[in-house]
């Protein structure tokens, strides 16, 4: 993936976000080894369940309580878009008995709300950047369209009545449905919901005409054909789905969207606390069975170093401030 883009593109391409990815770690005291496996851990989602960051966390969660040695919970709280399951991190005890796994979704936060219950420089610590999963545009199949040529002609048609859904207003999937409708240069108005599943549900009920969503979140309907692909956000065709173009090669090669995914802790972990996380992620995620779990979910893992992921996660702050200015989204 190109991380070096010219600024005129940088402004059409997001890593986005779904997604999601888990871990887990031990108290930071010296009782720790002579009381592992008596406390659970909790992972807590800011995100709905069936998104895709709820999907991976769950696929990986066996492996990362097996690396480090205690029953693991998840939490899913995407209350008010996300911000409930952040503030419960940030107000968590950094005894590494709590930690997050987030998507792009929360490096967005501080651009569309105006006043957060914490601040992401100094109220939670990133651990590990894990990877990215793919973004697909997808429409009830009531749309008259499979293709990007055929889905712009539509829209057009419309002119501004089509409707995207998205897992909540600013989230990184109404980023991504609003980069679209500019790249395409079409018009359609945005519903926002609480959550992925309540999402899914109208899409598929055909309440409204498309979304865009991470791909695991996604694959089983796709299947059944509740939900049609129009295209894929990523720079060549992604190995899970290999039948779905991208809109690169479908004349839209401004659109490129990826959702990352992310471990935190909250403010005060301890370093060492920090790298024995961080070491159980890469171990879970090395783990064969949840390695090819992650394939065909589409997913790309790369496990980033804790220095990498803070440095990351500014820097995302900075570019989703631009992207968000330039969809036109306001502060609430």
């Amino acid at each position: 993936m190109n991380r070096h883009l010219p600024a005129h593109r940088t402004r059409r391409h997001a890593l986005l976000g779904l997604l999601a990815a888990g871990a887990l770690s031990l108290a930071a005291h010296p009782a720790r080894a002579q009381v592992a496996g008596e406390k659970t851990l909790r992972i807590v989602l800011p995100n709905a369940v069936s998104s895709g960051v709820d999907t991976i966390t769950r696929t990986a969660q066996p492996a990362l309580a097996k690396a480090l040695g205690h029953p693991v919970t998840v939490e899913n709280q995407p209350g008010a878009g996300g911000v409930l399951g952040v503030q419960t991190l940030a107000r968590a005890a950094p005894d590494g008995y709590t930690l997050g796994v987030v998507s792009n979704n929360v490096v967005i936060f501080p651009s569309v709300i105006q006043q957060l219950p914490f601040d992401l420089n100094t109220d939670v610590v990133p651990i590990a950047v894990v990877g990215y999963t793919p973004i697909v545009l997808v429409v009830n199949p009531k749309v008259p369209a499979s293709n990007a040529k055929e889905f712009v002609a539509w829209l057009k048609s419309r002119n501004g009545e089509a409707n995207y859904a998205s897992g909540g207003n600013g989230t990184i999937l109404h980023l991504a449905s609003a980069m679209f409708v500019d790249e395409a240069g079409v018009k359609a108005r945005h519903i926002p919901y609480k959550g992925v599943g309540p999402m899914l549900n109208d899409l598929i009920g055909g309440q409204v005409d498309f979304a865009t969503a991470a791909l695991p979140s996604v694959q089983q309907h796709l299947r059944t054909g509740a939900l049609r692909a129009i295209g894929m956000g990523t720079q060549q065709r992604v190995a899970a789905a290999p039948e779905i173009p991208t809109f690169v090669e479908q004349g839209l090669p401004g659109y490129v969207v990826e959702a990352w995914f992310a471990v935190l802790g909250p403010k005060g972990l301890p370093p060492a606390e920090v790298r024995r996380i961080h070491a159980a992620v890469v171990t879970a995620f090395a783990d064969p069975g949840v390695a090819e779990a992650m394939a065909r979910q589409g997913n790309v893992i790369n496990v980033s170093s804790p220095e990498r992921a803070q440095q990351f996660f500014k820097d995302e702050l900075a570019k989703y401030a631009k992207l968000v200015k330039k969809a036109g989204i306001e502060a609430q």
